[in-house]
């Protein structure tokens, strides 16, 4: 198969099997994505799901949430892990949405990877699924799975953004890159892998991989 051949079955193999795509991640709007998105950073969009229902039974809104102590924050979230550097990263990030744009998530990616705690992947995020803004997240399970299809060489997550940002279409990337998750997750992981269930790698995949 030829690179295109390959994209196309990916593309194709995707919809199949998830036409509809929920986001993984509970919230109501773009501030309290933007949270859970922060507090997923090493942990598992399950246990984050756990936690935030009871942060934002405190605090759903940057209004509230900076009338709790960094402490506070901290003692709810420490269940995900990280939660000192994430609970100062809430509360900042917080105070300058309200000091800086009125209590509004901002949205464009130079303001977002500012803010405290925000980084690329969880700035694309909030622009692809709370604003509809074409990006292409990399997390574990696409950068891993774009070398498995051998659609990237597995440098760096930064190379593997550039990567599926060629090789796919942009109307498709806010979906895509969803779709690639569950699939990494449901029948290519990192652990426990079987090739014979892994139908799109086995196809496409690198021959090392393979083995």
């Amino acid at each position: 198969m030829t690179k295109q051949e390959r994209v196309k079955f990916v593309i194709n193999t995707l919809e199949k099997i998830y036409p509809e795509v929920p986001i993984p991640l509970k919230h109501k709007d773009a501030y309290t994505l933007l949270i859970a998105v922060l507090l997923s950073a090493q942990s598992t969009d399950a246990r984050v799901n756990t936690i935030t229902p009871i942060l934002f039974a405190k605090a759903d809104n940057p209004y509230d949430m900076v009338t709790l102590s960094v402490e506070e924050i901290r003692e709810i979230i420490k269940p995900v892990g990280l939660s000192p550097t994430k609970s100062k990263g809430i509360y900042g990030l917080s105070k300058i949405i309200i000091e800086k744009f009125n209590g509004k998530v901002p949205q464009t990616f130079e303001d977002l990877e500012a803010l405290p705690s925000v980084g690329h992947k969880t700035a694309s995020v909030v622009m692809s699924q709370a604003f509809g803004f074409p990006a292409f997240p990399v997390d574990t399970h696409i950068h891993r799975l774009m070398y498995r299809w051998n659609l990237s060489n597995g440098k760096n997550v930064q190379q593997t953004e550039k990567d599926a940002k060629r090789l796919f279409p942009k109307e498709i990337w806010n979906k895509l890159h969803l779709q690639i998750i569950f699939y990494g997750r449901e029948f290519s992981p990192a652990r426990g892998w079987n090739i014979e269930k892994d139908i799109i790698t086995k196809t496409i995949g690198r021959k090392s991989v393979l083995k």
